[in-house]
């Protein structure tokens, strides 16, 4: 007999997939319960809802991310190169689960996600910028780690070392620091 976090585990999987070939509000807990030869009902037993199914899934993102930051901040002497490079790997190690953040921003933004996402930024400019940046710094920031967080994105096949080496050197240099 399956354990049920090892069918917890199944569905998300299984709901990875869907989502991506079909988007979030296009599935449907049945089009999951098919796929995985189960019952609806059976389905629910594990997940009350398509977005607590959705929330699962990107949990773990969320809190290795809040954990990243916070870290960051009570650390409080990390180098913009280090913030970045951390940034950069732990991107690139959800990268398939920020494929479904991208596509269903609607989804997300229903499910608070969003506003988390984005303070995460604001938290790291502030450790590399101080407090109280200026708009341009600010702007360089939220440019910087955001478009790390898009070339895990954009080049899912590029072999980490090369692309950690290329984006953290560009957002350093978005940032005018290099």
């Amino acid at each position: 007999m399956t354990r049920p976090s090892d069918t917890r585990q199944r569905i998300q999987e299984v709901a990875r997939e869907l989502f991506s070939e079909k988007g979030v509000q296009r599935t449907s807990l049945q089009d999951i319960a098919q796929r995985l030869g189960i019952t609806k009902p059976a389905l629910y037993y594990h997940f009350s809802s398509r977005e607590d199914l959705v929330r699962s899934i990107l949990q773990p993102l969320i809190d290795q991310g809040q954990q990243y930051v916070a870290d960051q901040e009570a650390r409080g002497d990390a180098t913009p190169r280090e913030l970045l490079e951390g940034y950069f790997d732990f991107h690139y190690r959800h990268r398939a689960d920020l494929v479904l953040v991208i596509a269903e921003l609607t989804t997300l933004a229903d499910l608070g996600l969003i506003d988390t996402l984005l303070a995460w930024r604001e938290r790291l400019v502030a450790l590399v910028f101080g407090p109280n940046p200026t708009l341009a710094q600010a702007t360089r920031g939220v440019i910087a780690f955001g478009g790390l967080q898009d070339c895990c994105l954009q080049f899912p096949d590029a072999p980490h070392d090369e692309l950690r080496a290329a984006v953290v050197d560009g957002a350093l240099a978005a940032m005018g620091l290099a």
